[in-house]
C-alpha cells in the first residue's frame, strides 16, 4: 500500500506516518526501485493501534520500546498495564487539581462581580492583580512551571 493509502484508511497525514517511520514505529516499510514508500496491509492496523495508544497517554517513546518488545516476540502486557495504571493515577490527581481550580473560580467570579457591582462605568477595577490571591490558581501555576522546567539528565 502507498502512503496516502495508508493515511487515508487510518485517518492521519502521511507526514504522520513517516514521523512514526523515524520513531521506529512502523516496521517492515520497504521502497520501491523510485524509492517511494510501501507499507503492508497490517499498517492501517498498527497506526491505528498507536493513535489509540496516544489517546490514553502513551508517549511515542514508550510505544517504541513496547512495540519492540512485541516485535521482537516479547509479551509487554505488565509494562503496558503498569504505564496505563500510572496514567490513571496521574489522570486523577488532575481531575482534583481541575475541581479544585474550578471552586476557586467560582469564587473568584463571585467576587469579581462584587467588585465590578461597586465599580463606575469605564474605571479599573484591577481584577487581574487578584489572581494571586486565590491559593489553586497559584498551586496550578507552580504546577505547570514545575512540569515545564527542562529536567537535567543524569550523566551516564
Amino acid at each position: 500500500m502507498g502512503p496516502r493509502d495508508v493515511a487515508r484508511a487510518a485517518g492521519v497525514s502521511t507526514d504522520t506516518l513517516r514521523h512514526y517511520e523515524r520513531k521506529g514505529l512502523l516496521p517492515g516499510v520497504t521502497r520501491t526501485a523510485a524509492g517511494y514508500r510501501q507499507y503492508s496491509a497490517a499498517t492501517v492496523q498498527r497506526v491505528l493501534l498507536i493513535q489509540r495508544a496516544l489517546v490514553v497517554g502513551f508517549s511515542l517513546h514508550d510505544l517504541h520500546r513496547v512495540l519492540g518488545v512485541r516485535d521482537n516476540g516479547g509479551a509487554p502486557c505488565r509494562s503496558v498495564r503498569d504505564l496505563v495504571g500510572r496514567r490513571l493515577e496521574d489522570l486523577n490527581q488532575r481531575i482534583k487539581e481541575l475541581i479544585s481550580l474550578r471552586d476557586d473560580l467560582r469564587v473568584l467570579v463571585d467576587e469579581w462581580d462584587t467588585t465590578l457591582a461597586k465599580t463606575p462605568q469605564g474605571q479599573r477595577a484591577h481584577l487581574l492583580e487578584t489572581l494571586g490571591s486565590k491559593s489553586g490558581i497559584e498551586r496550578n501555576r507552580l504546577e505547570k512551571r514545575r512540569k515545564t522546567r527542562p529536567r537535567l539528565s543524569p550523566l551516564s
